[in-house]
């Protein structure tokens, strides 16, 4: 790939979804826009990029990020972050709150969103207490996956055995045993495409929790301070917010107070 054809694929995934790609990304930019190549009976870098710039409604820049986008995760993951969100759930179900919203901000495959559902099943149980779940992520591709709640045995490895007993339900796929969540935590939740790059978002505000980890990482700093922002607009007054281990806010301006590392709350 030629560095001017390069150069612009980066502008485009910056200007479509805030990712910041470094310049040593060539090789797995070129990697990952292979198989889309192909499907297209695209051969060089430079046919592919004239592609994508005439794309008059947007679907192959939305195959593109899904190609680019990385989903990583697992269920629990940064598991301190669900302990406290156990404790936040424990508070408001003793004081009687009616009605609790929490935002899994880039969801990838759906672990996260599941995680969350899983402790507040936990907690809630059987109680009136109205709880959803919004889980949102650019990637369509990661979405179609979390909306099938259907994992391979490689991605249970980080869920205890109790949980996997109780919340999701072996089948049989071919030769291999697949594992499908349980209709009580996924009807909890919702699924939305959503660009985090693009605020000011749809969502009418009042969110007790938002996990948004491990994205901010590919995001520049003013792409990251619009981000924050809108968070703090959308949380009610004394809601958290969760970040990834690798990201702080202690360089950004913002309203929020830094309870912990990576735990921050609205004042």
């Amino acid at each position: 790939m030629d560095s001017a054809t390069f150069e612009r694929l980066r502008t485009i995934v910056y200007d479509s979804s805030g990712i910041s790609l470094r310049e040593t990304k060539e090789a797995m930019v070129s990697a990952r826009i292979a198989k889309r190549m192909r499907a297209l009976g695209i051969g060089t870098h430079a046919e592919y990029l004239h592609y994508l710039e005439h794309d008059a409604n947007g679907d192959e820049i939305t195959r593109f990020l899904d190609v680019i986008s990385t989903n990583v995760t697992s269920f629990f993951r940064e598991s301190q972050h669900f302990d406290f969100l156990r404790d936040i759930l424990t508070a408001r179900l003793r004081d009687s709150t009616s009605k609790i919203r929490l935002w899994s901000a880039a969801v990838s495959t759906g672990e996260e969103a599941l995680s969350i559902a899983m402790v507040a099943h936990d907690v809630l149980g059987a109680s009136p207490v109205d709880c959803r779940i919004l889980a949102t992520d650019i990637s369509t591709r990661a979405l179609i996956n979390a909306q099938q709640g259907i994992y391979e045995a490689a991605q249970m490895e980080n869920l205890p055995e109790q949980m996997r007993r109780r919340f999701f339900t072996p089948v049989r796929d071919s030769d291999a045993i697949r594992y499908r969540a349980s209709d009580e935590i996924m009807r909890r939740i919702v699924y939305r495409r959503l660009n985090l790059s693009r605020p000011p978002f749809p969502m009418r505000g009042q969110l007790d929790v938002v996990f948004c980890r491990n994205v901010m990482i590919y995001f520049d700093t003013a792409v990251r301070e619009r981000l924050v922002a809108e968070i703090y607009r959308l949380l009610q007054p004394g809601g958290y917010l969760f970040t990834g281990h690798a990201e702080s806010l202690s360089s950004l301006k913002t309203d929020f107070a830094c309870i912990r590392p990576t735990i921050y709350q609205k004042h």
